[in-house]
This record gives C-alpha cells, sequence and structure tokens, in this order.
C-alpha cells in the first residue's frame, strides 16, 4: 500500500470489517507507517470509549488529577496498585507504543478501579479483557514470563494468583504458547496466557468465577477482536483474538476442558 488508508478504512479494519486481502494490505502497511499505527491505536481507543460510555463511571474532577499526579510521582502511595502497574509498564516502554499502552490501560484502568467488588457483566468483561489485549498488542513488550513449555508456564503463576489452573496437553492446529503475564480484571489478579494463531496474537485471560451456576458459553465482538467467554465451576476463560471465530473458539475450548484434568 503505498497510499495512507483513510479513516473510513481504519475504522472498518479495526473492526475487522475488511476482506481478508485488504485487511492484510492494511496491516502491512500500518506495520510500517507510524501516523497510521497511531491512528489504528486512536480509533480503537474512540471505538472502546464509545462502547463503555452507556455505563462509564464519571470520575469527580479532582479524582482524575489525583490520579494523573500519581502517575507523574516517583514514589506512589500503595493504596493504588494499578496507578502503580501502570508506571512501570510505561519505563519499560518507549517511543508511541509507550503512549499508545498508557493510554489504553489509563483509558480502561481508571474504570477497573472503580469496579471493584463489583460483579462484571458479560459486557464489561469482555471490554476490559479487549483493552488489556489491545494494550499489549502496542506495547509490543516481551512477556513476564517467555515459554512455550506449560510445565514452565504454570508453576510461574503459583503464589501469584489465589487458584490453579491447568494449560492443555495438546492445543489446536497451528496455535503456539508464547509465555504469560500477570494482569488484573476489576482488580483481582488473573492470568493473561499470551497465544499464537497462525500470525495472529491471542490473549486467554483465566479468572476465578466470582458466581456459582452452570457452565456457559457467551461470544461476542469488541473493538474489532472477537471475544470468547467460556466457563468451569470454578473458573472463567476469557480469549480475545482477531484471529478466525471459530479458533478462538477452539483456543478457548480447548482451555477451558483441560481443567477436567487430574
Amino acid at each position: 500500500m503505498t497510499d495512507h488508508p483513510s479513516a473510513v478504512t481504519l475504522s472498518a479494519f479495526a473492526d475487522g470489517e475488511l476482506s481478508a486481502e485488504d485487511a492484510a494490505i492494511a496491516r502491512r502497511h500500518v506495520d510500517q507507517c507510524l501516523p497510521c499505527a497511531a491512528s489504528l491505536v486512536d480509533t480503537w481507543l474512540l471505538k472502546s470509549s464509545i462502547a463503555k460510555s452507556g455505563h462509564r463511571y464519571a470520575l469527580p474532577a479532582e479524582t482524575e488529577e489525583r490520579l494523573r499526579k500519581s502517575v507523574a510521582e516517583e514514589t506512589l502511595p500503595v493504596t493504588a496498585p494499578r496507578v502503580a502497574r501502570i508506571r512501570r509498564n510505561w519505563m519499560a516502554l518507549s517511543g508511541w507504543s509507550a503512549a499508545a499502552a498508557l493510554l489504553l490501560v489509563l483509558l480502561g484502568g481508571t474504570l477497573v478501579q472503580f469496579r471493584a467488588g463489583r460483579t462484571s457483566t458479560s459486557a464489561e468483561l469482555a471490554a476490559e479483557a479487549s483493552d488489556l489485549h489491545i494494550a499489549m498488542l502496542a506495547s509490543g513488550t516481551a512477556p513476564q514470563v517467555v515459554s512455550s513449555d506449560r510445565h514452565t508456564v504454570k508453576p510461574w503463576f503459583q503464589g501469584k494468583l489465589p487458584f490453579s489452573f491447568n494449560l492443555p496437553d495438546a492445543l489446536p492446529a497451528d496455535t503456539r504458547l508464547d509465555g504469560a503475564n500477570l494482569a488484573y480484571i476489576g482488580d483481582q489478579p488473573v492470568a493473561q496466557l499470551l497465544f499464537s494463531i497462525g500470525r495472529h496474537r491471542a490473549s486467554v485471560f483465566v479468572e476465578q468465577k466470582k458466581n456459582a451456576g452452570r457452565s456457559q458459553t457467551i461470544t461476542s465482538t469488541h473493538a474489532g477482536f472477537r471475544v470468547v467467554a467460556l466457563e468451569t465451576a470454578n473458573l472463567e476463560f476469557v480469549a480475545v483474538s482477531d484471529a478466525e471465530p471459530s479458533r478462538v473458539l477452539a483456543l478457548a475450548t480447548a482451555l477451558r476442558d483441560a481443567q477436567s484434568q487430574p
């Protein structure tokens, strides 16, 4: 692609509405063009903000100012774990990707802080998981644990999570485990498992189930990414990727089914 894609094209790309050929052309251009990459991140942010506008918490002006100051301070209050994580991530990043990741985490993370103690709806869970996945893509940083070995990734979470989970013996075709991060949804620690599905990146968030009930499958689309949520009796699995929906579902299903293993 020699010409810059239009705002309409970038919006369609973010929503996953381009044909496979056009999407591949747009992706190659964005990978090489800093202004268009920044515009794409702005588009993701705008779509995420609009999607959440119906239930966004309205921050008081003094609270917003306090959060901004906390990010800039060298010493952070121990009562602001989310802001502390943002600062540590920011120090590890550079260039436009750092700014994009910081904006994304601030946008989604501020709302997460004030949802503490509340039960997230399916839409909120999909939005928060998608924002974390987008922030990971924008940052370009390596996972906190880099390994394709489930016997390395699973033990890494010991002592970091109030629950345990299994990783499958075998993954779906052309799917690879890349590593993992410790993340937070609703201010609760979750496992962010990172995968490659062909040339697509995927995150599967594993969290402790908040409410007992029968297992269910929820699929949706948020900011152009397919979101699949599956449950067991005790755990929730939320898969986020721009890969084919059937492949995202296959990955989430493999994780869920692995919990029946001894």
